[in-house]
């Protein structure tokens, strides 16, 4: 069977609101534009299926008008849910406010996503395959019902599947006995220079990357992502390097991590490389931030069109 990435995390409702600036405290601001998408862990599932790679769902749904818009969006991707719709609750969602330098700020209203029970969890470890990547959200750790659940799902993974953890913005917000047997049966760590920060202590990505994969089981791969600069990869069994990124106009950077980690695994569900992973999700992030919307990364030939004539694209491609 193919390899595929399982999401066992949050799909949600996306509120973007594009504003000039954020207002001040008890202030307002009149928005340019609205939209209404699926987003969450969708974004990262539809990275790695518009690469080509299998991709399901296997966190919670709600009947309503979020838990609608999710299901249609993951049916449009051809992403298949593992877990049955609720019947108690709707999806809960996100407003998300983009400013005019293309930096997004997040509200999060969680639904019946946060109510995911060990009889969920067993469902889905019943239904996972070898071979397959399943990837994890702080935001679903830090959450207090669901997030015990999650951390012991995860700890009882065998070795063959592998681990993703994309410790997301409430990183700090996880309790210890949450998040570390998570770390510890990580295979892969992909965080942004904030959330790095915040792990490691450290602002530099380049010592932030290895004071992270010194807190993973031996064996485990860590990526620093870094915006227009790329990011910082440690490969397993290998030292820590800095893989350039691709210069382009920032439009709305909302989504821009969920497509670099979705691609990345993506990519190495294909058999490739790490390095070479990782330089492909640092082309699928830069052509997703280039584009309006959450869910913008490049099906296989808009990241080849984007590559042009780069050798990135022989080695990404060159099956195709």
């Amino acid at each position: 069977m193919s390899r595929r990435l399982v999401l066992a995390g949050n799909v949600i409702a996306d509120l973007v609101i594009e504003v000039p600036a954020l207002p001040e405290r008890g202030g307002d601001v009149i928005g340019s534009r609205t939209r209404l998408t699926a987003g969450g862990g969708f974004n990262t599932l539809a990275a790695a299926r518009r690469l080509g790679t299998e991709a399901a769902f296997a966190g919670l749904h709600g009947t309503g008008p979020y838990g609608d818009l999710v299901r249609e969006a993951l049916t449009a991707e051809g992403i298949r849910p593992l877990l049955p719709a609720r019947t108690d609750g709707d999806t809960g969602f996100t407003v998300a406010l983009i400013d005019d330098g293309g930096e997004r700020t997040f509200i999060t209203s969680f639904g019946v996503e946060a109510q995911l029970t060990a009889a969920d969890t067993a469902t889905v470890a019943a239904q996972l395959r070898p071979g397959d990547l399943v990837q994890l959200s702080g935001y679903g750790l830090a959450i207090p019902d669901s997030g015990p659940q999650l951390s012991r799902f995860t700890a009882a993974l065998g070795p063959d599947v592998t681990v993703c953890l994309d410790p997301a913005p409430l990183v700090a917000d996880i309790p210890g006995p949450v998040l570390d047997p998570v770390l510890a049966r990580a295979d892969w760590l992909s965080a942004n220079a904030r959330e790095a920060r915040l792990m490691s202590g450290s602002a530099d990505p380049a010592e932030a990357v290895t004071a992270l994969r010194e807190r993973l089981a031996p064996g485990a791969g860590v990526i620093v992502r870094a915006d227009k600069d790329g990011c910082w990869l440690a490969a397993p069994g290998e030292a820590a390097r800095h893989v350039p990124g691709f210069p382009v106009r920032a439009v709305d950077s909302n989504g821009a991590g969920d497509a670099h980690v979705g691609s990345f695994l993506a990519l190495l569900a294909q058999g490739k490389d790490p390095l070479t992973a990782a330089r492909g999700a640092n082309a699928a992030a830069a052509y997703a931030v280039g584009r309006r919307g959450p869910a913008t990364a490049p099906d296989r030939d808009q990241l080849a069109a984007f590559l042009g004539e780069d050798p990135l694209a022989g080695l990404l491609f060159a099956t195709a």
